[in-house]
């Protein structure tokens, strides 16, 4: 049985050939990242398991690669990419990969939150162009941040925060509890939270989750930090609130167009600080990532699934 890491950029292609075993089965990686979904059959080359990163997989093609039975998605957002129904139709399994960056996508989201309280990314661009722009700041020692979904990146935004000084609210869709952590109605959350941090997985339920109405609902010139999913918020309710300052700073890693377009509406507002998508790009998360999908592929080697 082979597997093949159909689009590795050269930071996991280097991680992928360091952790794989001498025992394991066959894993071949092909280093072009901008493979697409077309020549997917041509590069799986009838291998039995598909290691994908970012490559779209529609029924269509994964019905034309011959032999193939897995796919093992680079994260957890393989809805994103591909459709796990229609695929099992096929007779392929997909399989995810939880937890493994947890604390760096934590890490970018407090990161961005104190890079909109102190508004560093547009401070930069003024001296980079000449201007000595000097903006005032908010202290968000003993303000409150509110996470909207609550899992393990969740959790270590709250870890982060606390120690902080912050007050931490969260509300999820099913109850929960956590230490330090008081879970309350989203409609409470909205109204009161400095800071709003989103934590959602992208589905049907949540697509557009953050929309206009719940915007107006938020406390007024609060930040919003998205690391979650761009399609979580309604872009163009988001925008409106930007313009208005319903919403004072927005830090951004995820976008409803990836990449995001040059000249996208984002890119020219001054209140808003992007990264592209790169909240769990750490070598400790890549290690996590391309360890549990090697673990894997040797279950699906010795169990068949």
């Amino acid at each position: 049985m082979r597997a093949v890491f159909v689009d590795a950029n050269e930071t996991l292609a280097a991680v992928t050939e360091r952790l794989v075993r001498a025992d394991d089965p066959k894993v071949i990686v092909n280093r072009d990242a901008s493979v697409t979904p077309e020549q997917l059959p041509s590069v799986l080359g009838g291998a039995e398991i598909a290691i994908i990163d970012h490559t779209h997989l529609p029924a269509e093609i994964a019905g034309q690669c011959q032999g193939l039975k897995h796919v093992v998605f680079l994260g957890t957002g393989a809805r994103s990419y591909m459709n796990p129904e229609a695929l099992a139709e096929l007779g392929i399994a997909v399989h995810i990969i939880k937890g493994y960056g947890d604390t760096a996508v934590a890490e970018c989201a407090i990161a961005l939150m104190w890079a909109a309280a102190r508004g560093f990314a547009r401070m930069d661009r003024e001296m980079r162009a000449g201007n000595w722009l000097r903006c005032d700041g908010i202290e968000l020692t003993g303000k409150t941040i509110g996470l909207i979904g609550f899992g393990g990146i969740a959790a270590q935004v709250a870890r982060i925060a606390a120690g902080s000084g912050m007050k931490v609210l969260a509300w999820n869709r099913t109850p929960k509890t956590h230490p330090g952590v008081e879970f309350v109605t989203l409609e409470r959350l909205l109204a009161e939270s400095h800071v709003v941090s989103l934590h959602l997985l992208l589905n049907d339920d949540t697509k557009d989750f953050l929309s206009a109405e719940r915007i107006a609902a938020m406390r007024p010139g609060a930040i919003l930090i998205n690391t979650a999913r761009g399609a979580v918020v309604d872009e163009a309710a988001m925008v409106a609130a930007l313009r208005s300052g319903q919403i004072g700073h927005a830090g951004l890693d995820v976008f409803v167009t990836e990449p995001l377009p040059a000249g996208h509406v984002l890119t020219t507002l001054p209140n808003v600080t992007l990264s592209a998508h790169s909240a769990f790009r750490t070598p400790e998360a890549s290690d996590n990532l391309i360890g549990a999908a090697l673990d894997h592929c040797r279950r699906i080697v010795t169990t068949g699934r």
